[in-house]
C-alpha cells in the first residue's frame, strides 16, 4: 500500500502505509496505488504505446480535491501529471512515479440553452458535452473523435469538425476556473486574470489544472450532412489537386479533410472499401442539411468512387463515427503535424506519395482544411499563434505491435522531416504531435512570437514550473 514517487529533481520520495491513509482521509475521490483494484484500470490512456505506471493516484471528485491535490505536490516538491480525458499522444497525462492528478471522474457539463453557455468540468469528453448541448439544438466546437477530453483539446487550440464555422475550441472559452501551482482558485475571462485566460487558449497545460471551463455554444443540429466518400487511394494524386480545388469554393459551413487510410472489414462500412487502401475526402456542414448536400455533392465527382457513404447524420453521430477505430488503449501511437500554406504541385504529390507508403494499415496521413472563423482571429489575440495557413498534414502513426514502435516512429520522423522542407510548410499543431519534450525551435513553431509572453505568465503563475508534464513552456527568468 506504500508507494514511490518522484520529486521534481528525480529523488524517489517513499510515502510510508501511514502516510497513504493520511492522504487518503483528505479526499472525496479514491486514492490509488500500484497494489490498489482498479489502478491498472485507471492509469490506462488513449496511446498503448506508453504503459506507464504513476506513484500516486488521485480521482478528483471536484475542485476541493483537485486543490488539496496540489497542494499536497507542493508540499513534498511530487512531480505532477494532470489527466482529464487523458488522450494527449504525447502522454502528458501520466509518468512513471508521478503523482497523477486524474479529473475523469468529472464529467458534469451543465448547458443555459437561453445565454446559449456551456459549463463543463475538467475531465468530461466532447462526447459528454455534444450529449447535452444537442438536446437544446446547441454546440460547442470540438474535435473529430468524441472520446477526446474537451481540457487537452481545448487548451491546445482545437481543431475539429466546426473550426471553419465557428472557430477553434478555444475560441469559444468564455471564462474558465484555474487551480494554479500554489493551490489557488481562480477564476479568468476577459475581464478578469486577463493574461491567464489568454495564456489558456492555446498555451496547453502549462498554467495550472482547469477544473471547470464556460463555453460559448452555437445553433446546430440535431441532423448535418455528413459527406465521406472513398477512392482507391492509386488515384490520390489525381484527387487531391481537385479536392483542393473545390476547398477554395466552398462557404465557412463546410468543414472537410482528405485522408489516406486503410478501412477494415466491418458491417458498418460497405464491402467495397473492405480491407482496402483508400483515399477518402470528408466534410462536416454546419448548416441545414439539404443545403450541406448541395455544398457537399462534388465531393463524389472528382472521379469514379469506390463508395459514397454520404448521408445526413445526428451530429452527434457524426461527432462519434470515427471512435472505434481509435480505442483507448489499443493502439500504439506517434504523430507529427505540419501547416501548409497551400496545396501546391510539390506538396499534393508529397501527401499522395506518403500515404501509398504507409507503414501500417492503422497509420493516416490526413490534410484538415483551415481558414474560415479560426482564421480572423489574429496571431496574437490569443496564445494559439498564427493561422494563416489553409491547411495542415498530419501523419498518424499509428499500429498494434510494441515490436514495431522504432519502425513506425522513424516512419513518421522521416515523413515529418520531409514534409518541412516542402515550399507551403509552417508551423506545427502541437495537439497532433507525439513529442512531449520541445526545444526553442519547437516552442516557436508552435506558439510562434507568443512565446516570450508564454513565459512571462507562466512565471507569474507557475514560477516553479510544477507543471511541466506537457508541451512545456519554462517560466520567464527573473
Amino acid at each position: 500500500m506504500s508507494a514511490q514517487v518522484l520529486t521534481l529533481e528525480g529523488e524517489r520520495q517513499t510515502l510510508s502505509d501511514e502516510t497513504v491513509e493520511e492522504i487518503r482521509a483528505i479526499f472525496r475521490g479514491e486514492v490509488l496505488t500500484a497494489d490498489d483494484a482498479g489502478y491498472d484500470d485507471v492509469r490506462v490512456i488513449q496511446n498503448a504505446m506508453l504503459d506507464r505506471r504513476p506513484g500516486l493516484i488521485i480521482r478528483c471528485t471536484g475542485a476541493a480535491d483537485v486543490v488539496d491535490a496540489v497542494r499536497l505536490a507542493a508540499t513534498r516538491n511530487l512531480l505532477v501529471a494532470v489527466r482529464g480525458g487523458g488522450h494527449s499522444i504525447a502522454g502528458t497525462s501520466t509518468a512513471d512515479d508521478s503523482l497523477m492528478i486524474d479529473l475523469s471522474a468529472m464529467r458534469g457539463v451543465w448547458v443555459d440553452p437561453q445565454q446559449r453557455r456551456v459549463r463543463v468540468a475538467g475531465g468530461a469528453t466532447w462526447g459528454d458535452v455534444d450529449r447535452e448541448t444537442q438536446l437544446h439544438r446547441l454546440a460547442v466546437p470540438g474535435g473529430v473523435v468524441s472520446t477526446t477530453g474537451v481540457a487537452g483539446l481545448t487548451l491546445g487550440g482545437g481543431i475539429g469538425w466546426l473550426h471553419r464555422r465557428y472557430g477553434l475550441a478555444c475560441d469559444a472559452l468564455r471564462a474558465a476556473e484555474v487551480v494554479t501551482a500554489s493551490g489557488d482558485v481562480v477564476r479568468c475571462s476577459a475581464s478578469e486574470h486577463e493574461d491567464l485566460f489568454w495564456a489558456l487558449r492555446g498555451g496547453g497545460g502549462n498554467f495550472g489544472v482547469v477544473v471547470s471551463f464556460e463555453f460559448e455554444a452555437y445553433p446546430l443540429g440535431p441532423v448535418v450532412w455528413n459527406g465521406m466518400v472513398a477512392y482507391p487511394i492509386e488515384d490520390a494524386a489525381e484527387m487531391l489537386p481537385r479536392w483542393r480545388d473545390w476547398t477554395s469554393t466552398v462557404p465557412d459551413e463546410v468543414t472537410s479533410r482528405a485522408m489516406l487510410w486503410s478501412l477494415p472489414a466491418v458491417p458498418a462500412l460497405p464491402p467495397a472499401v473492405h480491407n482496402r487502401d483508400v483515399f477518402i475526402v470528408a466534410a462536416v456542414y454546419a448548416g441545414d442539411p439539404d443545403e450541406g448536400q448541395r455544398a457537399c455533392r462534388a465531393l463524389a465527382e472528382f472521379g469514379s468512387p469506390l463508395a459514397d457513404m454520404s448521408q445526413a447524420l445526428p451530429y452527434r453521430a457524426a461527432q462519434s463515427s470515427l471512435d472505434a477505430f481509435f480505442p483507448k488503449g489499443g493502439l500504439q501511437s506517434y504523430w507529427k503535424s505540419v501547416y501548409l500554406d497551400r496545396l501546391d504541385e510539390d506538396a499534393t504529390a508529397f501527401v499522395a506519395r506518403v500515404g501509398q507508403n504507409r507503414p501500417h494499415p492503422m497509420t493516416m496521413v490526413h490534410a484538415p482544411l483551415l481558414g474560415g472563423a479560426m482564421a480572423r482571429v489574429g496571431p496574437t489575440e490569443t496564445a494559439f499563434g498564427d493561422r494563416s495557413a489553409r491547411y495542415m498534414l498530419s501523419l498518424d502513426g499509428n499500429w498494434l505491435d510494441p515490436a514495431d514502435d522504432g519502425a513506425n516512429i522513424r516512419w513518421v520522423r522521416d515523413a515529418y522531416d520531409d514534409a518541412v522542407r516542402l515550399r507551403a510548410a509552417s508551423g506545427t499543431y502541437l495537439n497532433f504531435g507525439g513529442d512531449a519534450d520541445l526545444d526553442d525551435a519547437a516552442r516557436a513553431r508552435a506558439w510562434g512570437s507568443n512565446v516570450e509572453r508564454l513565459r512571462q505568465v507562466k512565471r507569474r503563475y507557475d514560477p516553479e514550473n510544477r507543471f511541466r508534464l506537457n508541451p512545456n513552456i519554462p517560466p520567464a527568468e527573473n
